[in-house]
């Protein structure tokens, strides 16, 4: 069987490690003419973890990211403690991570056979009939494959041979993001999440590259729908009087920033169906969703696995109905954790009368958390298949 997987971001290349994993036959297509993410820093948590260890990954994510422990908590503006932060699965096996978004994709750019990944190639179009699926570049170059992934993001330009186009939906909330050395913050710890959490907005920190670096994230809101981008450049003094009167410890953070940037925060509703023929939606694609479980990339991880567990064994005549099972299985989940990150979005940012039932959800989260790193998307999507 023969897989094209458009898109080289995260998503993508993950699905493809998984897939040579499995011998099946697999090439992705990336517009950028060589491969790199924009971006700071990535959660990558337990879920995900247990994964990219089974793609022989272990060693990278924890040479790369910045593993983060004990001593995670969530606090009011003034850094009063409200709850621990979950930095572990239930049984204590995979932990919670900082990774550089560039360091990961690295990694998984890396564990892959030489030509598996096509830089330069922008895809221009698609259409399939029973026996294949063809799709055409900018560049002048075509190809067949019996199954086509789009993993081109929330603006997919394959996700209209699937679904009506529908608008994203704009959160309300602008983030400001960036990356400080952290010997440039004497005495902030390098091995914990923080996060702040006020009216209409929030504040986190947590490290990457073995705490080398800390990733800082500002979420405000905003009435002007901003673009969806990682690169739009932001203005610290900004971001530093939206955050004035806080913690000293942030305020001592944002003393010594020079460069933030920032990005529009937007999902999707869910999306009536992933899968047309031999077509079907991975990751942002399939399921945008907001930052606040943390789990963009690691939901986009286990799609990809899924995805390989159920095409393994598939003939190409067959291929259509293992994406349908593909799809079937996946949807509940990445709708829960869309609603999720919505409804912990309005906790962060205490939209609430009384902030004692936000401080009681708080305390009840771990169990969210353990449902979300407990999941083992291999084995899971091996038991469906049997089923």
């Amino acid at each position: 069987m023969r897989v094209a997987i458009v898109g080289g971001g995260i998503g993508g290349l993950a699905a493809a490690n998984a897939l040579v994993r499995r011998d099946i036959d697999v090439t992705v297509y990336e517009q950028a003419p060589a491969l790199g993410e924009v971006g700071a820093g990535v959660l990558i948590t337990p879920n995900s973890v247990r994964q990219l260890a089974r793609m022989g990954l272990g060693d990278a994510v924890e040479e790369l990211g910045g593993r983060i422990g004990d001593g995670s908590r969530y606090c009011r503006p003034d850094g009063t403690k409200v709850g621990a932060i979950r930095t572990a699965d239930s049984e204590g096996a995979h932990g919670v991570y900082g990774m550089h978004r560039a360091d990961l994709l690295g990694a998984l750019a890396d564990s892959l056979p030489a030509g598996v990944v096509r830089t330069g190639h922008r895809c221009a179009g698609f259409d399939q009939d029973e026996k294949s699926a063809r799709l055409r570049f900018d560049n002048g170059a075509t190809a067949e494959a019996d199954v086509v992934v789009a993993a081109d993001g929330i603006h997919s330009v394959l996700q209209r041979y699937v679904v009506e186009p529908a608008s994203p939906v704009y959160s309300g909330h602008v983030a400001y993001r960036g990356l400080i050395a952290s010997e440039a913050v004497p005495g902030w710890p390098t091995d914990v999440h923080l996060v702040w959490m006020g009216r209409q907005q929030h504040f986190m920190v947590y490290p990457v590259r073995g705490g080398s670096l800390l990733n800082y994230v500002g979420f405000l809101p905003s009435g002007n729908a901003a673009e969806e981008t990682w690169s739009g450049k932001g203005d610290p003094d900004a971001l530093r009087t939206a955050f004035a009167g806080w913690d000293p410890l942030i305020e001592n953070l944002l003393a010594k920033v020079e460069t933030t940037y920032w990005w529009g925060l937007f999902d999707r509703e869910p999306l009536p169906t992933w899968t047309a023929g031999r077509l079907t939606l991975l990751g942002d694609a399939a399921h945008p969703m907001l930052p606040h479980l943390g789990q963009g990339a690691n939901q986009s991880i286990e799609d990809g696995v899924a995805l390989a567990v159920l095409l393994a064994g598939s003939t190409r005549e067959d291929a259509p109905r293992a994406l349908r099972s593909y799809e079937e299985f996946r949807r509940p989940r990445t709708a829960k954790v869309q609603e999720g990150a919505r409804a912990n979005g309005r906790r962060y940012d205490s939209q609430y009368t009384d902030l004692r039932q936000r401080d009681a959800e708080i305390a009840a989260s771990g169990e969210l958390r353990a449902w979300l790193y407990d999941h083992d998307v291999e084995l899971r999507a091996r038991e469906f298949a049997g089923a």
